[in-house]
This record gives C-alpha cells, sequence and structure tokens, in this order.
C-alpha cells in the first residue's frame, strides 16, 4: 500500500511536468468569466494543515504552500535483509518557484549516528544498522535538514523503469576509464546508454573522482530522466507505456506517505509542476578531509560549519534556471 502511494505522487509530477510543457507550447484559450466565489472547505487533516486560498476556481484542489524535504534512498537490496545505501539524496520542493533542489549526501561522510551500535560512522551505515528512519534521524542531526518523507528506491527497478521512459536511451559521455573497467562496447565519447548500462555508468568510481564522480553521475541522471520522462509521457505512446512504468515502481519502490499527504502533494504537483532542478554535492569542494578510522575504514570527516553554511544558501537561493 506505501508503495502505491509514492507510486501515484510520482506518476502525477511526471504527467503534470508533461502536460505544463504541451500547454506552454499552444495558444491559451480566453478564460470563461469566473463563478461565484466559494469558501474553501478543508479536506483532510495531516502532518500539516493544507493552505488553501479563500477564493476557489472550479475543479480547483487544495494545494501545499510550503517547501517538502523527500528523503530519497537508492539501495542494491539483491534480496538481503540488510543493504547500505547506495545513494543518499535530499529533494527540496518548491511550490511557490515550482523548483526542485537536489542535495547529494556522499555515503562515506563521517557523522554522528543518534542510538546507533557506533556512535560515529559513515552516513550509509545508518540505513545498515536502522533502516530508512535511522537514516532520516541522522540527516536531520548532522545537516539540520528536516526530512517530512522518505522513499527506498531498489536500483533494479531503476533499471527497468529507465527503458520504460527512455526506450531510446539517455546521451551520455563516456571515458575510456569506464570503458575499461566496466566493459562497455566502442570508443569515448558521447553515448546513448540504456537501463543496465546507465546504471553501471552511474557506479562507476575507479577513476580520481571516485564517489565524488558517482554523486555527479547520480544527479545528471536524474536530471536527464525528468527531461526525456516529460517528452515521453506526454506522448500516446508514453501513456500506453504507463500501466508498466506504474507496475515497476510499485514493485521496486517503498515510501512513508499517508493517503491525505499523497492528495495534497498530487494536487499540488498538478498545479504547479517542476520547471527547474538544481544540485549541489555535500562536502562542498575543501570542506573535507580524508581520513581513515579503524572500526570503520576510510571516511570523508566534514567541516559542518563550511557544509551547513553552503546548505543555507543553497536551499535560500533562487533558481539558477539552467538545467
Amino acid at each position: 500500500m506505501k508503495q502505491l502511494k509514492m507510486l501515484i505522487v510520482m506518476v502525477v509530477l511526471l504527467l503534470s511536468a508533461c502536460i505544463h510543457d504541451q500547454l506552454s507550447q499552444q495558444e491559451r484559450v480566453p478564460k470563461m468569466e469566473e463563478t461565484e466565489k466559494q469558501e474553501q472547505v478543508p479536506i483532510r487533516e495531516s502532518k500539516e494543515k493544507v493552505e488553501t486560498t479563500k477564493d476557489v476556481k472550479p475543479f480547483e484542489l487544495p494545494t501545499y504552500h510550503k517547501v517538502k524535504n523527500f528523503l530519497l534512498i537508492g539501495v542494491d537490496s539483491r534480496g538481503e535483509p540488510s543493504s547500505r545505501s547506495d545513494a543518499i539524496m535530499v529533494a527540496r520542493y518548491n511550490p511557490r518557484d515550482q523548483s526542485v533542489k537536489l542535495v547529494s549526501l556522499m555515503r562515506d561522510s563521517y557523522v554522528e549516528i543518534p542510538g546507533g551500535e557506533l556512535q560515529f560512522s559513515k552516513l550509509n551505515h545508518a540505513y545498515f544498522i536502522g533502516g530508512e528512519q535511522l537514516l532520516k534521524e541522522t540527516i536531520e542531526e548532522n545537516f539540520q535538514i528536516p526530512i517530512d518523507y522518505t522513499a527506498v528506491i531498489d536500483f533494479q527497478g531503476f533499471v527497468k523503469v529507465v527503458d520504460l521512459i527512455a526506450p531510446e536511451g539517455i546521451e551520455v559521455e563516456l571515458t575510456q576509464e569506464m570503458i575499461d573497467d566496466r566493459g562497455f562496447s566502442g570508443g569515448p565519447g558521447k553515448r546513448k546508454l540504456h537501463g543496465d548500462e546507465l546504471l553501471s555508468y552511474v557506479r562507476f568510481r575507479h577513476d580520481a573522482m571516485s564517489d565524488f564522480g558517482r554523486v555527479n553521475r547520480q544527479q545528471e541522471v536524474l536530471v536527464s530522466l525528468k527531461n526525456q520522462a516529460q517528452e515521453e509521457l506526454g506522448s500516446m505512446r508514453g501513456i500506453i507505456k504507463l500501466p508498466g512504468i506504474l507496475k515497476e515502481m510499485m514493485v521496486h519502490m517503498d515510501t512513508d506517505l499517508n493517503w491525505d499527504d499523497y492528495f495534497a502533494i498530487g494536487a499540488t504537483f498538478l498545479a504547479k509542476p517542476v520547471k527547474q532542478v538544481d544540485t549541489l554535492r555535500i562536502p562542498v569542494a575543501n570542506s573535507f578531509e580524508n581520513r581513515h578510522y579503524e572500526h570503520v575504514g576510510a571516511v570523508l570527516e566534514l567541516d559542518f560549519n563550511e557544509n551547513q553554511q553552503a546548505l543555507d544558501e543553497f536551499f535560500q537561493s533562487q533558481p539558477n534556471n539552467q538545467n
């Protein structure tokens, strides 16, 4: 049931973005005279009271006006009862400027884990020890980012959904190091990759950039996938594929959204689809040291003051309109 809720929200987000793009390319039909204004009646009680305007047009749904933070966790479960998170991101959706700010948190960041078996350890150990709840608490305490909802995504599902949304593949830049390490065919340069190959591209880390390069590629692919989804799901062919996309998402995703919040968020996405995606990596450049501790191995020891300042500035900044 939880998978279905997050699934519907994601589909609504993608479809609303597609509809928005199509409408922006057509002439606007003159509006009919507004009907008599009515007093809006709240439809639910949830974590917060839904903010609505007093004057409501026909068919208008109550929507959120505040930002929402989603913790996105990518795992390669492979059927194991416990696994470490391979990708950790926080996506902040702001309905006012219709933007998403995507922060990637390096999994080897050395953090304090509240109530865990190890007081200090790698960030992704929090998920291994206590699942998404402990990872959420760890991020909130170490980076001062309040998390509203979490979503755990299986990489096997990522592969299948990518092939459904982007049947022609997603264009990336391959290096000779990637080709040698991952066994890609052909030479270096721009190439369109599909599900399995794209996942291999994202997870490559055997070069000078190591995990930092992998985080950059995670963000790159997510932005490209969002753009591809707008094109694909806005066509008749994409609509026909929708049941298959729903099925794969339902199987490979889990979330803590409740029905009340699902309806409010879904309505917000419809009314104010995402137009802009900005990205940030934590730790930022020159704000950490490479350290080694006996109980956890190699870690990134962060200057938390500098990184907190970078986070605050990133979340408070206006969209850069480059993506």
